[in-house]
Formats: C-alpha cells, sequence, structure tokens
C-alpha cells in the first residue's frame, strides 16, 4: 500500500525521533487521515528490523480494526491479548492487546519486562489513565508511539506529561487544501440552549444534566435540521441513550428516516449496515460512533453533546470529514449554547490554534446564524480581524513606548512586523518549553534590541532567539532598525533587507532626521522588494 506524502513524512520523523533517543513520541492526524496505516507502516518497519511490538487500545473494534488493517497494508499476522485469547507462546511478532485485560496484575506478570521493544497506542490521549501507565512501566525499555486526532493545547500539556516529543502533526487545514477530507461549511443555528445549570464531571459536562438541559428543545431543533439538512447523510450526537432514542422519534414523527444504536442494540451492525445503504438518512447515538466507525458518505454532523474537550469534538466531527463519491463537503450544525463557562467547543475549535482568532472566528459565525461558512475562509477572516485589533492596540500601545523612549523593541511589534503568525500565537506545550525564560535568554534578547520582560516562556524565547539568528544570517532587518523605522511610519520593516534600512535610515540623517522629500513612509517599498 502507497503511503501517501504527509504519511511517509510521519513515518520517516517518528523513527527519527526514537534514533534521537525520544522514546516516547507522538503523532497527531486528523480523523480520516489514515493515522492507522501509518503506524501498520511503522510496526512493519519494526517487525523488519527484528522487533516484538505491541499495539494497545481500549476497546475491542479499535484492536480488530489495526489487526486488519495491518494485514490488508502489510500482509504481517497479528497475535491477540484480550480476553481469554493470549499472545504468548504464538510466533507473530505483532501483538494487539486490550489495556483493560493487559492492566491485569496477573496477566501482566507472566510478561517479561523486555518482552516488547516498541509499543504503540491507538487513541493516545487515553494513555494518561492508570490503566495505560501500569502497562507501560512495566516495559520501561520500549520506544513508544502515541497516535491521536488532532488535540486542544490543554491535552497536549497533558500529554507533554509523558510524551518527550511532537515527531509530527499534520492539520485539518492541511488535509482540506490538499483534498484528503472534504471542505468543512458551519452554520450556527439561531437557537439558543440554556446550559447554564449542567454542572461538571471528570473534567467536561455532565451528560445527565445535558440530556436535562436539551428535553425541551428536542422538537425544535428537529424543526430546524428539516431546512438545513432533509437531503443530506447526518448523524446527530446526543448526551443519552434515552435523549437519543426520543430525538430518533422526534425525527421520524417529522419525516425523517431516523435510526439509533447505543452499546446495548442487539441489531447495531444491521443498523449501521442499513444506514451505510441509504435506508436511514439520520443515525442518533449517544456518543457510541465517535472512535472506530467509519462512513464516507455523512455529510452531515449535528453535535447535541457540547463538549469542553477537543478531542473529542474533533472525533464527533471527523465522522464526516472523509471523502466520497459525489460528496461536495460537510455540513457542521452549531447551536447557540447559552453557558457561563467560556472552553465549550465550537467549529472554531477545529482548524484555530490561537484562542484569540477562535473566540473571534465564534462570534463572527454567531452573527451569521442560518448560513453556512466555509471553515477555512472563516479562520481567514477571524485572523484578518484579530490583526486588525491588534494593529490597533499596538498603535497605542507604539504611542505610550515613543513617549517613554524606548531603546529596545516590543516582541509583538517585532512579531507583527516580520508577519510570523506561528510565533505570536505560539503555545508551549512540552515540559521545557513551559519553564520561565532564563536571565541568560533574556540578556540574549536585549542584546539583540527585544525587550524581555513580556516574554513568558523558555520555549517563547528560544523561538525569538532562533528567528532572530536566522534574521541575522540572511541579511534581514535588526529589531532596532524596524523600531527605528516604523516609528517613523514606515510599514512591515520587518520584511526589508538590512542594506535596505540601513540606507533608508542614512538618508533619513543626512536630511537632519526628517523623512526625505518624496517618500512617503505608508506606501514606500524599498527597490528589490
Amino acid at each position: 500500500m502507497e503511503l501517501r506524502p504527509y504519511q511517509s513524512e510521519a513515518k520517516t520523523a517518528i523513527f527519527e525521533q526514537w534514533d534521537q533517543g525520544k522514546k516516547k513520541t507522538l503523532l497527531v492526524l486528523p480523523t480520516g487521515c489514515g493515522k492507522t496505516i501509518v503506524f501498520a507502516k511503522v510496526t512493519e518497519e519494526c517487525v523488519r528490523q527484528g522487533k516484538r511490538v505491541l499495539i494497545m487500545a481500549h476497546r475491542g473494534e479499535l484492536l480488530e480494526q489495526a489487526s486488519d488493517k495491518i494485514m490488508k497494508a502489510t500482509g504481517l499476522g497479528s497475535a491477540v491479548e484480550k480476553a481469554e485469547e493470549s499472545c504468548l507462546g504464538s510466533w507473530y511478532r505483532i501483538v494487539v492487546g486490550s489495556v483493560q485485560s493487559l492492566t491485569r496484575p496477573q496477566r501482566l506478570a507472566k510478561f517479561k519486562q523486555d518482552y516488547f521493544d516498541t509499543i504503540i497506542i491507538d487513541e493516545a490521549h487515553h494513555c494518561l489513565s492508570d490503566s495505560y501507565q501500569r502497562v507501560l512501566e512495566h516495559f520501561p525499555d520500549a520506544e513508544v508511539l502515541g497516535v491521536t486526532a488532532t488535540p486542544d493545547r490543554g491535552d497536549m500539556r497533558n500529554l507533554g506529561q509523558y510524551f518527550e516529543s511532537l515527531a509530527y502533526e499534520y492539520t485539518l487545514p492541511q488535509a482540506i487544501k490538499s483534498g484528503y477530507l472534504v471542505p468543512i461549511k458551519a452554520m450556527t443555528i439561531p437557537l439558543q440552549l440554556d446550559l447554564t445549570g449542567v454542572g461538571m464531571q471528570s473534567g467536561d459536562f455532565k451528560a445527565s444534566d445535558l440530556g436535562t438541559a436539551l428535553d425541551p428543545y428536542l422538537y425544535q431543533i428537529a424543526d430546524e435540521m428539516i431546512k438545513y439538512c432533509k437531503d443530506r447523510k447526518t448523524v446527530a450526537f446526543l448526551p443519552l441513550v434515552k435523549t437519543s432514542q426520543k430525538f430518533c422519534e422526534i425525527l421520524n414523527q417529522k419525516g425523517f428516516r431516523a435510526a439509533e444504536v447505543n452499546g446495548e442494540s442487539s441489531d447495531r451492525a444491521q443498523v449501521l449496515a442499513d444506514y451505510d445503504a441509504g435506508r436511514y438518512n439520520v443515525l442518533c447515538n449517544s456518543m457510541l460512533l465517535t472512535e472506530g466507525w467509519d462512513c464516507p458518505t455523512v455529510d452531515c454532523i449535528i453535535v447535541l453533546r457540547p463538549t469542553k474537550v477537543r478531542s473529542l469534538y474533533s472525533q464527533m466531527v471527523g465522522r464526516g470529514t472523509r471523502l466520497a463519491p459525489e460528496k461536495a463537503d460537510l455540513l457542521l450544525l452549531d447551536f447557540l449554547w447559552h453557558t457561563e463557562r467560556h472552553e465549550l467547543c465550537h467549529p472554531a475549535s477545529l482548524i484555530c490554534e490561537n484562542e484569540e482568532v477562535a473566540k473571534k472566528m465564534t462570534e463572527n459565525l454567531e452573527k451569521s446564524a442560518g448560513c453556512p461558512i466555509d471553515l477555512e475562509e472563516a479562520e481567514e477572516q477571524a485572523s484578518s480581524d484579530v490583526v486588525a485589533e491588534r494593529e490597533q492596540a499596538l498603535a497605542e500601545q507604539l504611542k505610550q513606548m515613543r513617549a517613554r523612549k524606548r531603546k529596545l523593541v516590543d516582541p509583538l511589534q517585532f512579531e507583527m512586523s516580520i508577519q510570523a503568525e506561528d510565533l505570536s500565537s505560539y503555545v508551549p506545550a512540552f515540559g521545557w518549553e513551559c519553564a520561565p525564560a532564563s536571565d541568560k535568554q533574556k540578556a540574549a534578547l536585549e542584546k539583540l534590541g527585544i525587550m524581555p520582560d513580556e516574554i513568558d516562556s523558555a520555549g517563547k524565547a528560544t523561538m525569538l532567539l532562533d528567528r532572530l539568528h536566522k534574521r541575522q544570517a540572511e541579511g534581514l532587518t535588526t529589531p532596532k532598525q524596524i523600531r527605528f523605522l516604523e516609528g517613523r511610519g514606515f510599514k512591515n520593516v520587518g520584511t526589508w533587507q538590512f542594506e535596505a534600512a540601513s540606507n533608508m535610515i542614512n538618508r533619513i540623517a543626512a536630511c537632519g532626521w526628517h523623512i526625505p522629500q518624496g517618500v512617503d513612509p505608508q506606501t514606500y517599498t524599498p527597490k528589490g522588494e
């Protein structure tokens, strides 16, 4: 099986991390981008090197999928460590294992600590639990790969407590731009649902409270669905089985062909097959279908289980992002959830790395309620709005700075002048990155002309210093040149060559520190730039 370019890059990056001694590394791929294929090929290479590989997951369906995909992609068979089945004594070098089975002390004790050379964790956001950690600690020298869909920064920070590095990340926008996933059209439904009385449990909204809060709105939601997704193949996620069953009945009353599946459904496989075949056009479930189920023809997702966990939200939406013949896009319906908490996931959570941009994008989508908006276009608009707001705030800040005659450049001015979105939206994830900037880093930044007072992490200081040294090597403007020329009204001096800035400063000095005649700082661009 031929790997896509990003899958091949991911595989190479994983082995590079292990070769560098970073034994616990992460792979982040959006749902639908073939993470199982990547770790199947990683497994194949490990077996070729004579290693024994354990693939661990928390659900039987995920283990079966991994085993099937490895056989299909590599031709290699797998032993099973689950319930009554044991891999001990098997000649297979690949084992798919249930964490629930492996975590039992008597079972784990049967394995030598060096039995597995490599451990791959599917849905790695679960791996911080005690059960996973017990198994991982039993094999201390194994190289570990965690595979997960796009986590939020909180998740990444948590995962950073265990994993030593992020080997490779492929984002949802990249996958959509490259044509590997369908575009997403987000639509805010102008129906305000009150969540103020909903409690919290295990870091997310309490499912039982959500069911109670949602119940009065089910008929109105069904009426909204008639307007927007009558001709779509829809999956609806709800907080409780009884809420899912009730909503299914309401949809059938409204003329939909709806079905409901849950963990107790004896005919689940048949219902899913019938839905796949088009006998139903809406599938209701209570969080059953977030992992391990694929139906590429789904082209509408309704999240009626509000969550603050981005990985969970991504998995729900990911049920509809796969490509299928004649499928133009995915319609994602969002609601005006009224809550005092601001961590609630929205469509913006899928695509925005920067919280400020996500907040602005959600505001913009709510203003356009009832109108489907392309997610990437919405993110671009929100980014543009945020930059405009930052520029306005920066103008005020520069006014104050000029009054104080500071000699150093504010980091935000520098980042915006050199158009470095990666610097301005950077959030530290791993342990060392989160530590405060060292005195040595601050002194180095100040020497290079940057005001270090507001640099709040070692990771940010490292990125800034790296960028400054790289710019120096490339003959680009210094922070002091940027401060001087932008203080006199020139724009984006950070994109100029050092020589061009130096020439302009010399011209200004020759004119008694006035702007030379015929030069308009607002529109001026150096020749050759």
